[in-house]
């Protein structure tokens, strides 16, 4: 029996975007309100990241062992259970360490290796959805739901940044126990997953042409034809400079987005701006994520009529240069809500708007052959062009201080503009 889309599409998408905020989101506001150091912290959560990277390695096998179907609540099964085993095992630093920002790391080990088994399995849920969402629908049906696949996914985005954040925030508040509040939280996502995939395992369709993959040579065959598309995604021309927009076009963001909640966390005499957590779950989880959207729509409407060359350098000063309203609100550090949530949003819509062209270049680059399988690994760059940076963020904001962090992040933008001026594409790619 087909199930109705509208049945399985939004919930399926909301499921796929909550265990990613998560792991890379949220577990960088608890981890720096349980203590964790900057350096330490900032670290351990880019390091979640790297299944994203590397997912592209074991995406064949997603197709020839089992069904999409099958992934999809396999998958789904072991983030309940992971969301589940994080809120019971969540250490309980003491106040002081808390206070001290002194929480060794090895008190967290437990809690790592579940968010990274939450990372893989969230990365393989991704695989396996997109491919069954082709293979459920008819094509007419994929053009028609394509927007609310992506618009429920923004709603897990705000689900995740906002709403989750602003529920530790109050708990925190309310019980005086940070560890504490977030086991709660954490124990309301692992009850929330678990009636989602409850809800999948009757509501998601089981279409015909969702099987395992036949192959005469089977793994070894898959193997060799990702051998060929990795082989050629090198040989395409200008190889080397498309990795290195792929990899620095967004570093000033990816420092940023690294030290933004904890810039707003830390208490103004360490020169952040004393935020309470449920406020930062309101500013950026909210109002920023929906910045973010808007931007990202405007964004999408500006490529289609200027094309991706002539959308190139506006978009890409729109990445950079809200930038500076951080360097602002270190040096000055206001208190006035209304300014602090107004330069979130100006930062987190330039970088919606300045994100179009990153993510129309991977589908301009990606044309060819084996367009599917060089998107894949295109996206693999980009998650690996948010760690890498990442992980040193924290390192460098103790060295500098947060308003010299900033300034160093606006140095990066010198970065983008150096990549950006290097690429070369068709004038009229990505006009209506």
């Amino acid at each position: 029996m087909n199930k109705n889309p509208w049945w399985w599409i939004p919930t399926l998408y909301f499921a796929e975007g909550i265990p990613y905020f998560i792991v890379n989101n949220i577990s960088v506001i608890m981890f720096n309100n349980m203590g964790m150091s900057k350096g330490d912290m900032a670290m351990y959560t880019s390091m979640l990241y790297l299944p994203w990277v590397i997912k592209p390695l074991w995406s064949p096998f997603v197709d020839i062992i089992k069904t999409k179907r099958w992934w999809i609540m396999a998958m789904q099964v072991i983030m309940s259970v992971a969301f589940a085993a994080v809120a019971f095992s969540l250490p309980h630093p003491s106040p002081e360490a808390i206070a001290e920002g002194g929480t060794p790391v090895s008190l967290f080990i437990i809690t790592l290796i579940l968010f990274w088994i939450t990372a893989f399995a969230s990365a393989t849920h991704d695989i396996a959805a997109d491919g069954f969402y082709m293979l459920a629908l008819k094509p007419k049906d994929q053009s028609l739901f394509v927007g609310i696949r992506s618009t429920f996914y923004r709603l897990s985005s705000i689900f995740g940044q906002g709403v989750l954040v602003v529920i530790a925030g109050l708990l925190e508040k309310n019980l005086g126990d940070v560890p504490k509040a977030w086991s709660v939280t954490l124990l309301v996502s692992a009850v929330m997953f678990a009636l989602i995939t409850l809800w999948h395992t009757f509501n998601l369709p089981k279409p015909e042409s969702d099987h395992a993959r036949k192959s005469g040579n089977g793994a070894g065959e898959i193997m060799r034809e990702f051998g060929r598309t990795f082989v050629t995604f090198f040989q395409k021309k200008h190889v080397w400079i498309a990795l290195a927009f792929m990899l620095l076009y967004r570093l000033p963001e990816a420092f940023l987005v690294k030290m933004m909640n904890p810039f707003l966390l830390d208490p103004v005499q360490q020169g952040g701006l004393g935020l309470s957590t449920e406020t930062v779950g309101i500013v950026y989880g909210t109002v920023g994520v929906a910045a973010l959207t808007v931007g990202g729509i405007l964004g999408g409407i500006a490529a289609s009529r200027w094309g991706l060359k002539k959308s190139l350098w506006p978009m890409a000063m729109a990445l950079t240069l809200p930038c500076l309203s951080f360097v602002f609100l270190a040096a000055f550090q206001p208190q006035n809500l209304v300014l602090v949530s107004s330069c979130v949003a100006l930062d987190q819509f330039g970088y919606g708007f300045g994100f179009t062209a990153y993510m129309l270049y991977l589908i301009y680059y990606s044309d060819g052959e084996y367009k599917t399988a060089h998107y894949s690994l295109c996206t693999a760059f980009m998650a690996l062009s948010m760690m890498i940076p990442g992980m040193v963020a924290g390192y460098v904001q103790e060295g500098l201080g947060y308003t010299d962090f900033f300034i160093f992040v606006m140095v990066c933008c010198l970065v983008t503009v150096a990549v950006t001026a290097m690429l070369k594409v068709d004038p009229e790619y990505g006009k209506k």
